[in-house]
């Protein structure tokens, strides 16, 4: 289901030095960008040494502050996760990992163990779930995922709609159900377990928040909001403060 796959799996666009050295030019003439995101494909897949060089030379652009690493590493090959990658990831700080959990069978002694390696070197660690049909579309699935991520000190970051990628139909729900999913968390989980629930819209025309509107109105006193158990409860204004309408 990854929306870049029609461009990785072609042998021209393999990551070689002067290909990424590409990138870093890139970077280093646009002063707007603050911010690096680092994905792929998988770039903990790639050689140490490597990717070693690709941060470090993005770390002396004076305009990037942040560096971010988006890997499925910790989940599906989790013993890559050593101490020795560790050291070096956190000498790039600072730099954050967002990892792929999509599901809570997912979260497994070696792939905890992995995350608790990025934290103890002072790397945060984030995750991106994909909602996918007939894997994690419940919002029981989705809880236990996030509160699983929770306890193991992964920030639930994300929760993306399947894209609309080539073969990947059978994985892909309605918004509608991933609106309902974050409503219902709402009343169950706290707030730091709960992700952003967005839409990548095609055309390149970004990521859009799905989030559930518990403002209805604004009356000309109070606003008239909806609790996440359907109760219409209003809200007043202030004594002495202007009309809301």
């Amino acid at each position: 289901y990854c929306n870049r796959k029609r461009t990785w799996i072609k042998p021209e666009a393999g990551s070689t030095r002067e290909a990424l050295y590409r990138m870093v030019d890139y970077v280093a003439g646009s002063p707007h960008v603050r911010e690096v995101i680092v994905s792929g494909g998988d770039p903990l897949t790639m050689q140490p040494r490597l990717l070693d060089e690709f941060l470090r030379v993005f770390r002396e652009i004076p305009h990037v502050e942040v560096l971010r690493i988006g890997t499925r590493i910790p989940v599906v090959l989790p013993m890559r996760i050593t101490d020795d990658l560790c050291q070096m990831l956190a000498g790039h700080r600072p730099l954050w990992i967002n990892t792929h959990f999509n599901h809570p069978r997912e979260i497994t002694s070696e792939s905890t163990e992995a995350c608790e390696r990025l934290l103890k070197a002072g790397i945060p660690v984030s995750n991106q779930t994909v909602l996918l049909k007939g894997v994690n579309d419940s919002t029981e699935v989705i809880r236990d995922l996030c509160l699983g991520l929770q306890r193991i000190m992964v920030r639930p970051y994300y929760l993306f709609h399947c894209d609309a990628v080539k073969g990947t139909d059978h994985f892909r729900t309605d918004i509608r159900k991933g609106v309902e999913i974050i409503q219902e968390l709402w009343g169950k989980i706290g707030g730091l377990c709960i992700p952003n629930y967005v839409v990548d819209l095609p055309g390149g025309g970004g990521k859009a928040m799905m989030i559930p509107s518990y403002l209805l109105e604004f009356g000309k006193d109070e606003a008239i909001f909806r609790t996440f158990e359907g109760n219409i409860v209003q809200y007043p204004c202030p004594e002495g403060a202007d009309a809301l309408l």
